[in-house]
């Protein structure tokens, strides 16, 4: 009887441990989430502690639960059966260490490279640095050799490579972000540009699998018209989730991503704007919290920067409803410069929308945030050098009205910068 009720015990616990790793799975499977740099940040580099006043973050998230900050939207049923389960434990038997590519004949490296590329969809926890330290090095080395492959491009990806390919991105790269220190205590008072940012302690390998997707896009070897199966619309989505990560390194790499993305899949441009836009949107009117706005304002700067004149009345109302509203944000000092190079390329490719920009500043134009202010003098100056005197005359009367109340302005900056935009209004009218 007691040999009978032991056996019982030991299948029940088996059989508790095998759905407690379905349920792993599965959540691994339904949860994820330049205009400047063309190139990511070497991976060799040593990173360097980076505080909130270095980078540019955006004010910190609402208060959400401890245990996720961001859920990402759940993968697609289309793509789920593609991709198969995403594996978040070790095979049986141990993690398996693959020969290198220059030790087998190249007419077995693209089988190598699939069988690495699934070995490589294990996920290890990386909050204890002493757990899986050797399988952990050699997912590491079999990264970067994934790197060197596509790089060396030794040879065009068939369909089914890039089925792997995905599912090896989805399963390292899409995921829920870790809740902030903030968020952690509860506390309200956070400053963005004093805390420091949580950084992602699976950087050693996410890095490394950032530089593999980078490396895949911009590869000769990929055929867009087959890769847009993969790099869908679903996929660019939960990659625009990635940005509001408070990991600046990792933000850099999305920015260079994406915006290769965006210069080589044509058919996803008007679905990327679009979809920028309703992160602003919710941004401008619903949180203001937001970590990846600059950089997102940074791709957007190079985007704008290569709009064909006469400018499409969808941009148009773009720099209306989601450009100039984003000057209302308390938070705008982070992005203020992203934000500035956005509105002047638009006033300098059609002149006519200087008077949409300055009554769209005077709407927004802060009353009680003098250092705000001192940035929205020095915006209107860069917009009024780009302002033709047809467009001055329309909006002259609000616009010397707002000098007047900054004239009276005690604070040392808002006066002085308001005469240097007063002399150069005279300057331009004469």
């Amino acid at each position: 009887m007691v040999f009978k009720l032991k056996r019982v015990i030991q299948r029940g616990t088996k059989g508790s441990k095998a759905d407690n790793s379905n349920d792993a799975a599965a959540s691994s499977a339904s949860t994820a989430p330049p205009g400047g740099s063309t190139s990511a940040p070497a991976m060799a580099a040593p990173q360097p502690a980076v505080t909130r006043a270095g980078t540019n973050v955006a004010a910190s998230r609402l208060l959400a639960a401890p245990a996720s900050r961001t859920s990402a939207p759940p993968i697609p049923p289309a793509l789920a059966a593609r991709l198969g389960p995403l594996q978040e434990k070790l095979p049986n038997g141990g993690f398996e260490s693959l020969p290198l590519f220059r030790d087998v004949p190249s007419s077995e490296r693209q089988n190598l490279f699939i069988r690495k590329l699934n070995l490589c969809c294990y996920i290890f926890d990386f909050t204890d640095p002493t757990k899986d330290v050797k399988e952990k090095e050699i997912k590491r080395q079999n990264l970067l050799e994934l790197v060197d492959y596509v790089t060396s491009g030794t040879g065009k990806f068939t369909e089914a490579v890039f089925e792997d390919i995905s599912k090896m991105v989805v399963a390292n790269l899409f995921r829920a972000l870790p809740p902030s220190s903030h968020e952690n205590t509860g506390s309200d008072s956070f400053d963005p540009e004093e805390e420091e940012p949580t950084m992602e302690p699976a950087w050693p390998h996410l890095q490394i699998v950032y530089e593999f997707l980078l490396r895949y896009v911009v590869s000769s070897e990929t055929d867009a018209k087959v890769a847009k199966r993969y790099i869908d619309q679903s996929f660019v989505l939960r990659l625009l989730d990635l940005f509001d990560s408070e990991d600046p390194r990792e933000r850099e790499y999305l920015k260079t991503i994406l915006h290769r993305i965006y210069g080589k899949f044509m058919v996803h441009r008007p679905f990327i704007r679009k979809a920028i836009n309703n992160i602003f949107y919710q941004f401008i009117f619903e949180t203001e919290k937001h970590n990846g706005v600059a950089e997102l304002l940074e791709i957007l700067g190079s985007i704008i920067n290569g709009f064909a004149l006469p400018l499409k009345e969808e941009h148009k109302l773009f720099l209306a409803r989601a450009l100039i509203p984003l000057h209302k944000p308390k938070c705008m000092s982070m992005y203020h410069q992203q934000l500035s190079y956005c509105i002047i390329q638009f006033v300098e490719k059609d002149f006519k929308l200087a008077d949409t920009v300055i009554r769209g500043l005077l709407k927004y134009w802060p009353v009680t945030n003098s250092q705000k202010e001192v940035l929205f003098l020095g915006e209107l100056e860069e917009v009024l050098e780009a302002t033709q005197a047809a467009e001055f005359q329309r909006c002259m009367v609000p616009l010397f009205q707002q000098f007047s109340r900054c004239l009276n302005s005690s604070h040392f900056q808002v006066k002085p910068n308001s005469l240097l935009v007063k002399s150069l209004v005279c300057v331009s009218i004469n």
